[in-house]
């Protein structure tokens, strides 16, 4: 019989997941290669395969990670990429859910400060840039928007909740 993974939540229906050691290692090893066999996973964590297979589909039922692709935009051709300041006026959760729609938008999140939302967009270029705020600002709640061009990418990861 294989052990569960220490995945909880807190109190709170929207509280954070607590991990326990073994669940980190595993998302750990996954982060470094998510294409890695489950018995390599196993061998360097100190479980069975069947043990880690078991971990990874509850982690990922439970929310708490998902297996993808990260793909290299300057790679495929989308060499301009921007972070999009927006100030809106009413409802800012309908604005959030217009810029989402937005194909070219990958990112959206409601913010405290100078901008109430910010976007991320990945583009062919400057001119598939302004047809996208254009789009942005067409939104009639819309007030204002701030682009942000990305100029040399110095480091992305995604290693939340494992250290």
């Amino acid at each position: 019989m294989t052990t569960p993974p220490r995945v909880r939540r807190s109190a709170s229906r929207s509280g954070p997941v607590v991990l326990d050691d073994l669940s980190k290692q595993i998302i750990e090893q996954l982060q470094a290669d998510g294409r890695m066999p489950y018995a390599a996973i196993g061998k360097a964590v100190g479980l069975s395969e069947a043990a880690v297979r078991q971990r990874v589909q509850r982690l990922q039922d439970a929310g708490v990670m998902q297996i993808v692709a990260v793909t290299d935009p300057l790679t495929l051709g989308f060499p301009r990429q921007a972070m999009i300041g927006v100030t809106c006026e009413g409802d800012l959760e309908s604005v959030a859910d217009e810029l989402a729609a937005i194909e070219e938008i990958d990112y959206v999140v409601l913010t405290a400060g100078s901008f109430d939302v910010i976007v991320e967009v990945v583009c062919e270029g400057d001119g598939h840039l302004l047809e996208i705020l254009s789009k942005i600002r067409a939104i009639p709640a819309v007030r204002a928007t701030e682009s942000f061009v990305y100029l040399k990418l110095r480091k992305q990861t995604y290693s939340w909740g494992t250290r």
